[in-house]
């Protein structure tokens, strides 16, 4: 609990288009929801078998609702969203707690936004109960309050949703990759990546070679897709990053 992680996970300052500041983090379950997952992946895959359901792909594997194994699925899958939550909730106040010292006062906290990403909830759409995933995506439910960071060196925003129907009431959680690690490797150098963040403070090292924002998507071209999603109420650009390698 309080863990960052590395790879795209992130702690930043930001500043929003009235210089107000924005402390902006990004993480998920550290792992442990993964680890869920392949073992409910398996569980599916024997299931399947046992009860001789065919699927064109292993991979393809399900869990019937109503099922012993499909609520210890849904159960553990639940504890890993609450447990995502909680992890960000505790990075926050620490992050809180580090400005507070840096300022030599108190923070005044005007507002909190904390939204999940690559998870599934019950929901009701077109009239029909359904358990809806939403991967690489966020809830942009009409007025609910949202975030959509670009890259390390990229504008991030604060949106509100609109409630799109046909987007199931969803939109993107950020720009999403252009080049996979090993591209952005390849394609990519230090110097490369040191232009990339002028302006920002940063760690100097070559661990992040592959979050250079050249291998993500625009993110300018990433909002402007979702206009029909979210509405933008802020823009932020980042002073601090910080990242695990």
């Amino acid at each position: 609990m309080g863990t960052l992680g590395s790879g795209n996970h992130f702690i930043e300052v930001s500043l929003d288009e009235t210089d107000r500041i924005w402390l902006f983090l990004h993480s998920g379950s550290r792992g442990v929801g993964n680890k869920i997952a392949q073992r409910h992946i398996k569980a599916a895959q024997e299931y399947c078998r046992d009860h001789n359901i065919s699927v064109p792909d292993r991979d393809l594997a399900y869990l019937e609702e109503g099922t012993a194994e499909f609520d210890r699925y849904i159960r553990e899958l639940m504890w890993a969203q609450h447990f995502a939550l909680l992890n960000r909730e505790e990075m926050m106040d620490r992050v809180v707690h580090c400005f507070n010292r840096w300022l030599g006062r108190e923070v005044v906290e005007q507002e909190r936004i904390n939204c999940h990403h690559n998870y599934t909830t019950p929901e009701t759409h077109y009239g029909r109960k359904v358990w809806l995933s939403r991967k690489g995506a966020i809830e942009a439910s009409v007025g609910r309050p949202g975030l959509i960071p670009g890259s390390m060196g990229t504008a991030s925003y604060v949106v509100v949703g609109k409630g799109f129907k046909p987007s199931s009431n969803s939109a993107p959680h950020g720009a999403g990759r252009g080049f996979s690690r090993n591209a952005a490797r390849k394609k990519f150098s230090l110097d490369e990546l040191r232009a990339a963040m002028k302006g920002i403070e940063y760690r100097d090292t070559a661990a992040f070679i592959d979050e250079i924002p050249g291998a993500y998507k625009p993110i300018d071209v990433v909002m402007e897709d979702a206009a029909d999603l979210v509405e933008i109420r802020h823009t932020l650009r980042q002073i601090v990053n910080v990242k695990g390698d």
